[in-house]
């Protein structure tokens, strides 16, 4: 697979654009570990192997444990490995993710209100959509592990 171009250079106005959306979930209401927790899930369903890579190892650092890691793409027979709360968020970035098939369902909606906010959703919704947007530029440009996109 070869690289097809450098996002920075091509569409510079794009990447300030994508790297605000990150500044903003920065500073948003859900916690780091959720957030890597998206990133790592919606990569696996999308096979982006460089976010997967990446994101591992930020979880990692932020002391996420490999069982956990390891068990991600099996959330639902993993038991009491993951949280209720942090179950609902994997059911949401699946769900969003594989938008074409259903779309975030009621069902998980009225489930998230039990856990968290309105505002809360609302910035779950836009990290799974933030790293979806991320994965298909990065699949897109072919960028391999290793590389930057600076």
């Amino acid at each position: 697979m070869q690289k097809r171009f450098n996002i920075k250079t091509v569409a510079p106005s794009a990447l300030k654009a994508m790297i605000g959306l990150e500044t903003y979930l920065s500073q948003c209401t859900i916690s780091k570990t959720t957030k890597e927790l998206i990133k790592i899930r919606a990569s696996q369903i999308n096979g982006c192997a460089f976010c997967i890579n990446m994101h591992t190892h930020d979880a990692i650092k932020s002391g996420e444990t490999n069982q956990r890691i390891f068990l991600l793409s099996a959330w639902r027979e993993a038991g009491d490995i993951f949280t209720d709360e942090e179950k609902v968020v994997l059911a949401i970035t699946e769900e969003i993710t594989l938008i074409h098939q259903n779309g975030l369902s009621d069902g998980t909606y009225t489930n998230a209100l039990q856990f968290f906010s309105e505002a809360q959703i609302a910035d779950i919704i836009v990290a799974v959509t933030t790293i979806n947007l991320w994965n298909r530029i990065v699949l897109s440009t072919h960028l391999l592990i290793g590389e930057s996109l600076a």
